[in-house]
């Protein structure tokens, strides 16, 4: 069998240098600043303690959120490089840079709730009986899905799908969501200070990629108009599936422990649904330079 090769005609940064002002790489500068951080260095021994306290419902509400975030922060690291390869094959050294923090990064979100389940939990069994229809559809189907597919077809329209499944999605949507329910039953009580901080370290990385997912989307449909109206079915498509990862996580218990309301969670999730909808919907009839302004503005003003 022959393997065959392009070869490179020229490197960018002898020919052009880096383009420091550009959204992404603005977001690397983030990355090296804020991106710095140790899951091993984090103190979980107050969390061992309060873990003790909570009830077993509690617990298991907890052990619930964590084996989702587990399995879906490997889901990410595992999926990842399809995008990574589309990137660096068009030349785009400046987004390819970023994206080598993003996957970093995703690997230690993935050793820090492996800490938290080894250290604090004490377990080291198989948790996907947490993992419902709905976490199935997006994290086992969808997600891998329009990753892969980069893998040959690495076409603006599936660049489009991967990165509206990924960042405006599982990080914009069902993420951020998570973050907001480790905020209510543990920071909110006063509970389990280590993994409250490496919750807002992890908050903190992912507000990056989102940026960038808005980002990228934003300027392939400003390169191809056509293509909003793929990433908005493609949204839709997914909402369901989103709000239904957390009703059926409700639907668990009775009562909920924490006094958790369903109704305020699903709300919290269709916000961030419609946030990261009208950020996209505003690269619609827009120009490239356009996009570059709106999105280096939203990246010092720290909104993703």
């Amino acid at each position: 069998m022959t393997i065959s090769f392009q070869p490179h005609e020229q490197f960018a940064t002898t020919v052009r240098g880096l383009r420091r002002d550009t959204p992404p790489m603005k977001l690397y500068e983030k990355a090296k600043k804020y991106g710095i951080w140790n899951p091993s260095d984090i103190d979980l021994t107050q969390d061992k303690i309060d873990w003790q306290k909570l009830a077993p419902d509690e617990q298991d509400v907890i052990l619930r959120l964590t084996a989702q975030f587990q399995a879906g922060e490997e889901a990410v690291t595992l999926d990842l490089l399809p995008l990574m390869m589309t990137i660096a094959k068009e030349g785009r050294i400046e987004e390819e840079m970023f994206l080598t923090t993003f996957l970093w990064e995703e690997a230690k979100h993935t050793d820090f709730f492996s800490r938290f389940l080894t250290e604090v939990v004490g377990h080291s069994g198989d948790l996907s009986h947490y993992h419902l229809p709905n976490y199935k559809a997006v994290f086992y189907e969808a997600l891998p899905q329009a990753l892969d597919r980069l893998a040959y077809d690495s076409s603006p329209e599936a660049q489009v799908i991967a990165s509206v499944t990924y960042n405006m999605i599982v990080e914009g949507v069902l993420a951020e969501t998570g973050y907001h329910s480790y905020y209510t039953t543990l920071r909110d009580n006063h509970l389990m200070p280590g993994t409250m901080r490496g919750i807002d370290l992890l908050k903190q990385d992912e507000s990056r990629h989102i940026a960038y997912g808005i980002y990228l989307i934003s300027r392939l449909v400003a390169e191809n108009p056509h293509l909003w109206e793929v990433a908005e079915t493609t949204m839709n498509t997914l909402l369901m599936p989103a709000l239904g990862v957390v009703t059926e996580a409700f639907a668990c218990y009775d009562p909920v422990p924490f006094g958790l309301d369903l109704d305020t969670f699903t709300a919290y999730a269709t916000m961030q649904f419609q946030k990261r909808y009208e950020r996209i919907a505003k690269s619609r009839g827009a120009s490239l330079e356009d996009v570059i302004v709106v999105t280096q503005a939203a990246i010092d003003a720290d909104d993703a």
